[in-house]
């Protein structure tokens, strides 16, 4: 049994430092290129978006990656726009108080999903302007790579 408090207040803690002063196309580019740099050295294949207002800033699907990981990013960020959260920590969330997220029934799951993967971009002072959003492992994965190309692209 995982321990769901617990990691709720890990993926908590994650939104609140990763955060930014200042982000344009430049650093998406910085950011999805370093999502790329990550993948490779795992030897893993997949799609990475990111999204400011609306507007994609950077997408780029590597060799191997299905087409279908387009559709789990689009659900995946519906998730982070409708609640403000990172995808993973509102999947985990329903987990923790016993509530199937895909059997919700005014959310379909056509158009949501609440897997790993998509951390929200957050400026310092203003809120919630985008998405950062990667598909193609395990959904811990999806997130853990996510935070570790933040990381580095914030250090």
């Amino acid at each position: 049994m995982e321990n769901y408090a617990e990691l709720l207040d890990t993926l908590a803690q994650q939104e609140k430092e990763l955060q930014f002063t200042a982000f344009n196309s430049d650093t998406a580019l910085a950011l999805g290129l370093k999502l790329v740099d990550l993948a490779r050295a795992g030897g893993k294949s997949i799609t990475i978006n990111i999204t400011v207002n609306n507007k994609v800033l950077f997408h780029h699907a590597m060799q191997g990656a299905s087409a279908d990981q387009a559709d789990w990013i689009r659900r995946k960020n519906n998730v982070v726009a409708r609640f403000g959260r990172c995808s993973f920590y509102i999947g985990i969330e329903h987990k923790h108080r016993g509530v199937a997220f895909d059997e919700i029934k005014y959310l379909d799951p056509q158009e949501y999903a609440a897997n790993g993967g998509a951390f929200p971009i957050t400026l310092k002072h203003t809120g919630i302007i985008g998405t950062v959003t990667v598909s193609g492992l395990r959904q811990a994965e999806d997130h853990a790579l996510v935070v570790e190309a933040l990381r580095a692209v914030l250090a």
